[in-house]
C-alpha cells in the first residue's frame, strides 16, 4: 500500500501572524479524512508520516463548526460557517469554543458567485497583529486543486493531487500542499479545512 505522507519537507508559519514559520518552500500532505473512526475531517502529515495537524468532526458531513487542532489536540482555530442563503461564509477564531465570543477574528472567507467569474473563487481577509491582508482561494482542475494567491497574483499556497513516487495519482482527497516561504502554515491548513467545507469534503 503506498504511503500518503509527504516525502519532501514540511512548511510551517508567518513570523507575523503565527509562531509556525520556515524560511523555505515547504510541502505539507493533506488527506480529508479523519483518523477516528466513524469521524469526519482531515489529517495533515509531515515529511516523516507524522501527524501535524487534524480535524475531527465526530457529527455529520457538513457541520457548521469545526476545530483546527495540533498533534496534542490543542486548539488551533474554531471555524464557524455562518448561514447566508446563496453564497455563504466562514470564520475563523484562534481560540477554542468556549471562547469565541470573546475571541478574536482571526479571518473571514467570503464565498464568490461562480455565475460571473470563469473559475471559482473566494475572497479571503486575514486581521493578524499586523494589519489586515486580502487574498483569494481559486479552484482549479475542478474541485480537487487549489491556489490561494495574493490580490496581485502572487503565489501563497497550493494543494494538488498527490503522486506516488513511480507517478501514480493517489485519490482526489489526498493532496501535497506547498506553502511559499515566511507564510502562516495553521492559517493555510485552516482555509484548506474551510475549502473542504465548502465542497463537503468533512
Amino acid at each position: 500500500m503506498t504511503k500518503v505522507h509527504s516525502l519532501v519537507s514540511i512548511a510551517t508559519a508567518d513570523a507575523s501572524c503565527s509562531s509556525y514559520m520556515t524560511p523555505k518552500r515547504e510541502a505539507l500532505t493533506v488527506w480529508m479524512k479523519s483518523l477516528v473512526m466513524q469521524g469526519n475531517g482531515c489529517t495533515v502529515f509531515d515529511q516523516n508520516g507524522q501527524i501535524v495537524y487534524r480535524i475531527d468532526n465526530y457529527e455529520k458531513k457538513g457541520s457548521r463548526k469545526v476545530f483546527l487542532m495540533d498533534l496534542r489536540g490543542k486548539v488551533l482555530f474554531t471555524i464557524i460557517q455562518r448561514k447566508l442563503r446563496v453564497l455563504g461564509r466562514w470564520e475563523g477564531y484562534k481560540c477554542d469554543e468556549q471562547d469565541v465570543k470573546d475571541g478574536k477574528l482571526w479571518f473571514r472567507v467570503k464565498r464568490g458567485c461562480p455565475i460571473f467569474k470563469r473559475k471559482s473563487s473566494c475572497q479571503v481577509s486575514v486581521h493578524c497583529d499586523k494589519g489586515q491582508h486580502t487574498f483569494n482561494i481559486e479552484s482549479v482542475a475542478g474541485k480537487s486543486e487549489f491556489r490561494i494567491v495574493e490580490r496581485t497574483g502572487g503565489l501563497i499556497a497550493e494543494g494538488k493531487r498527490k503522486q506516488s513516487s513511480s507517478g501514480v495519482y493517489l485519490g482526489d482527497d489526498v493532496l501535497t500542499l506547498f506553502v511559499e516561504p515566511e507564510v502562516d502554515q495553521s492559517l493555510v491548513v485552516a482555509l484548506v479545512a474551510v475549502y473542504g467545507s465548502m465542497h463537503r469534503r468533512m
